[in-house]
């Protein structure tokens, strides 16, 4: 009798391992699946490429004002590669009158395509008067000339960066408060 408890024994500890096994071998197995749908690499039919989806950007205007030649000039939030969110970051111009100040005056540089620059001037005045100048380029087209922002029908991109020159980076200094 004696052997048959052991027999008995033995056969509960097989049973206790072998169902451990299976919740083991069951939760890899869902592991495996999840992984793999995660992945990507359990799709039946060939993956198509998504379509081509242009570098989003907020078209909304955040400044406007009219050059003295009738052109109505608007400053879109746009996003780091152009408009407001790109030279208030990298460029340090954080007012429009300071993009006012320079588009009120004539066009510096015309390509006759649209792209226009406007030169400016800030000077500090005091015991140290100093001055910095400045660009602001605006694209008086409906599209980028690389075609990868599209202002709208009958909309104009508008100013696609301001910066300071001979200063690191084309950063406006910070006394210039701009």
């Amino acid at each position: 009798m004696s052997v048959c408890r052991i027999n008995i024994c033995h056969s509960l500890v097989l049973d206790g391992v072998i169902t451990g096994m299976k919740k083991i071998a069951a939760i890899a197995t869902a592991a495996l699946a999840l992984a793999a749908v995660l992945s990507g690499t359990a799709h039946a039919a060939p993956a198509r490429p998504l379509p081509v989806v242009p570098y989003p950007w907020d078209k909304r205007v955040k400044c406007q004002t009219d050059d003295p030649e009738g052109r109505h000039i608007v400053t879109r939030y746009g996003n780091s590669e152009l408009g407001w969110y790109h030279f208030t970051g990298r460029h340090n111009i954080k007012k429009c009158s300071t993009l006012y100040a320079a588009l009120h005056g004539r066009v510096d540089r015309n390509d006759h395509h649209g792209h226009l620059e406007y030169d400016g001037v800030v000077i500090e005045t005091g015991p140290r008067p100093r001055q910095v100048k400045f660009t602001v380029v605006v694209q008086y087209t409906r599209k980028t000339t690389d075609g990868r922002y599209d202002a709208g029908r009958g909309q104009k991109i508008g100013v696609i960066t301001a910066y300071c020159h001979n200063q690191p980076g084309n950063k406006c200094p910070a006394w210039a408060k701009m």
